[in-house]
């Protein structure tokens, strides 16, 4: 089915742009979303003012989002969470969860299906893109660290060769040399 997206749409293309689509996914959700309309001789003559009105509509919209896009540059979003010795969550970080704390962070809504990562599921530190419109695409820091543990031992788990060493200064010579080899075989 050839279409014509009145709208842009993501990971399609942006309005104006005429597109040939799977019967089912134009039929069932880009038509009565109002994304787009049938490749149609008269909806073939209205490209030109779709391809403007879009223009104008995406500017305005990215001047608007700038402020917000600049906001979420700077975001930094850390989470404890419970994990195994091997450093594997027990649940995951979801993109509702980094929505949520993104929206009380920067005081703008933003919804889990503009949040762009896969769930996280151990510790360590992340990136993920913001999707607020098709230009503006700023990314965020995670970090997820060990429930009772400081941000900065999550960064150290991320390191291992810090973490190795830490482990040994705190602990005693004789304990020390008894996990040196089980450390060196891991």
């Amino acid at each position: 089915m050839k279409v014509l997206l009145v709208k842009d749409v993501y990971k399609l293309g942006r309005a104006g742009d005429i597109k040939k689509v799977a019967d089912g996914y134009g039929r069932n959700f880009l038509l009565p979303q109002g994304l787009a309309v049938l490749a149609t001789e008269g909806a073939m003559k209205q490209v030109q003012r779709i391809k403007s009105q879009a223009e104008v509509r995406r500017n305005t919209q990215n001047n608007e989002l700038q402020g917000v896009a600049d906001l979420i540059k700077e975001v930094t979003l850390t989470f404890p969470a419970k994990a195994g010795d091997t450093g594997k969550l027990y649940g995951s970080i979801t993109t509702q969860d980094i929505a949520t704390a993104l929206t009380e962070q920067v005081r703008y809504e933003v919804k889990r299906q503009l949040v762009d990562i896969q769930p996280i599921r151990t510790l360590g530190e992340f990136t993920a893109h913001i999707r607020l419109t098709m230009d503006l695409v700023p990314e965020i820091k995670i970090i997820v660290h060990r429930e009772g543990e400081s941000a900065e031992s999550a960064a150290e788990h991320a390191e291992p060769e810090k973490a190795k060493k830490t482990k040994k200064a705190e602990q005693p010579a004789e304990e020390a040399a008894a996990e040196t080899p089980a450390v060196t075989a891991e």
